[in-house]
């Protein structure tokens, strides 16, 4: 199941405002969805973006894609620069762990 993180349009006519949502990329638009992690109201001035970091690194670490637009957003509110960092810090206490225990059984063994 491909899991993206897109906008869900509400609002009434030409005065819309999103929800962030977790989907399944099957769905429709303003289908079914599996989670909220935020909005945007882009007719406030300025406009309003609130999304709940926890949420969307958690569904990132799944594996969830984030839409263009989507990405754009959370650029800005800088959860995907934090989300680089949590992965590029796991890569090196993963490399750095490894290497440890390649020490540490080199020194037993001589």
């Amino acid at each position: 199941m491909a899991v993206r993180i897109r906008l869900r349009r509400m609002g009434a006519k030409r005065i819309p405002f999103y929800r962030l949502v977790v989907a399944d990329s099957r769905s429709p638009r303003d289908g079914r969805f599996i989670a909220e992690v935020g909005y945007y109201n882009p007719a406030t001035k300025p406009t309003t973006l609130k999304v709940d970091e926890d949420k969307v690194l958690e569904w990132l670490g799944k594996g969830a894609q984030p839409s263009e637009t989507v990405k754009r957003l959370l650029n800005q509110t800088g959860v995907l620069a934090k989300y680089r960092e949590m992965k590029q810090g796991k890569r090196e206490s993963e490399g750095t762990d490894d290497a440890s225990i390649a020490a540490d059984a080199g020194e037993g063994s001589g």
